[in-house]
């Protein structure tokens, strides 16, 4: 994920408004935005009359800029200091030709001076705006109030709100997925369409599982390996019962995991979990799945590639590791609660508190403790939540996705691996929708209430169907 998001930024002026606004502006929003950690793209204040965008040419001028900074501009920010210009705003845009996320701005009026002087209109002039980015199919973002100052505490979360967008948009549409070994045989459900996702800008690149399993067997137990151990100890809490050389075995496979991924330029994984690599290779993939997500390189369970898709979508929007679940099990008869559980592979900062990383309990059943190592076992914190889930729709050939908020609860469950007891309102609703419409039993949760940026990324700017929970498609 790149370290700092950067706009290019629009502000547009009308001849009968004075001017003055619009110079202040551009000293105003150039402040905000450093001042946020945010990058910031503008024509010379010298390069069009006032520095502000109103004319065709004030727009070409504006366009060749952005283009020159093609490749660090995330998202364009239109600021309408006064009524503005609609066609010198939707011509830069259109001329620009970024395809980026679009933030539009109106400033408020002071209504005690709304003499010539002072009287800007972009309460108006925003509505003349917006009607000819929709003209021309532009999709844009609105602000959470019509108008507002540049300095308003809402605008200013309006604009992390967007660059959070904007991470999610570019991450996306460029996104690299790797799919280490096949789905297990009986998880039909995992299918996907890789085309679908091509047609996306997402691409897939696949491993057989036996070249990971290879590739960890010839590794010796160097420097690499050794410090990988003392990193495993570090991470989480290891019983003395657990042998040293289950310990040394998983270092090694993760180094392998993590090998591949940084060859193949991979943003996020799935990976074939179990049970071949318990049975020919002896551990289990959980922990170098869980390592990996931690370093912000998300790895979903069961080979299921548009989870892995999803984990990354939500790591762009929240900045933090996500985890991936079964909507496992009720939760007593309370109806908006829930169980869900993996085995599990949850990062440490998504666990929230101190974990143990032991052996899987299910499979070290039937295959033996001593092959399944590397399970990484607690009950998630309590805390407010994100969950999600994508999917290709292969029998209407679109991707479609579904988002909601909840929260983690510290209400008790004793069970086996990495549990989350869940609070979703309108819990029952959401799984009709999800058995009514095809999607997986799987879904990404992660720490923090990012819906709306995720429906807003992926539905505005994607074009992917969304289903925003409790607030309707």
């Amino acid at each position: 994920m790149r370290s700092k998001t950067t706009f290019g930024v629009i502000v547009s002026t009308r001849g009968f408004f004075p001017a003055s606004l619009a110079v202040s502006a551009r000293t105003e929003v150039a402040a905000l935005l450093k001042r946020k950690g945010y990058g910031c793209v503008m024509t010379p204040r010298d390069a069009t009359p006032h520095g502000a965008i109103e004319t065709r040419q004030d727009a070409k001028v504006c366009a060749r800029v952005f283009g020159e900074h093609r490749d660090e501009i995330d998202g364009i920010l239109v600021v309408l200091p006064n009524f503005g210009d609609e066609l010198g705003v939707s011509e830069a845009i259109t001329l620009a030709g970024l395809n980026v996320p679009v933030l539009v701005q109106a400033c408020d009026d002071n209504t005690a001076a709304m003499d010539i002087a002072h009287r800007r209109d972009a309460f108006c002039g925003k509505l003349s705006v917006c009607n000819n980015l929709y003209q021309r199919g532009i999709p844009f973002t609105n602000t959470t109030l019509h108008s507002c100052a540049l300095g308003s505490p809402e605008f200013s979360a309006d604009l992390d709100h967007f660059a959070r967008v904007c991470r999610v948009v570019r991450g996306l549409r460029r996104a690299r997925l790797g799919a280490i070994g096949q789905r297990p045989n009986p998880f039909n459900t995992v299918r996907f369409s890789e085309k679908i996702l091509q047609d996306a800008g997402i691409s897939v690149s696949v491993v057989d599982l036996s070249e990971i399993i290879f590739a960890a067997q010839r590794r010796q137990t160097d420097a690499a390996v050794k410090a990988r151990v003392r990193e495993i100890r570090a991470y989480g809490k290891v019983p003395e019962s657990i042998p040293a050389e289950s310990v040394v075995r998983s270092a090694k496979l993760s180094l392998a995991i993590e090998d591949w991924v940084g060859r193949a330029e991979c943003d996020a994984t799935a990976i074939q979990c179990w049970s071949s690599v318990q049975e020919n290779y002896g551990c289990a993939t959980c922990l170098a799945m869980s390592m990996m997500g931690e370093k912000g390189k998300p790895s979903a369970c069961e080979t299921d590639i548009t989870g892995a898709l999803t984990m990354y979508a939500l790591y762009l929007a929240s900045g933090t590791p996500a985890g991936y679940l079964d909507w496992n099990n009720n939760y007593y008869d309370d109806r908006e609660k829930c169980v869900n559980i993996h085995c599990s592979n949850y990062p440490r900062s998504f666990i929230g508190k101190d974990f143990e990383i032991s052996n899987l309990d299910i499979l070290g059943a039937s295959l033996g403790p001593e092959r399944c190592f590397g399970a990484c076992k607690a009950q998630v914190a309590a805390g407010p939540m994100t969950y999600a889930k994508i999917t290709t729709d292969d029998r209407a050939g679109r991707i479609r996705m579904y988002v909601g908020e909840g929260r983690f609860t510290d209400d008790p469950i004793k069970t086996d691996g990495g549990a989350a007891v869940c609070h979703v309102p309108g819990l029952q609703s959401l799984m009709d929708y999800v058995c009514r419409s095809g999607f997986e039993h799987h879904v990404a949760m992660g720490r923090g209430l990012w819906a709306r940026v995720l429906k807003e990324a992926c539905g505005t700017y994607l074009g992917w169907d969304v289903y925003h929970h409790r607030q309707g498609a």
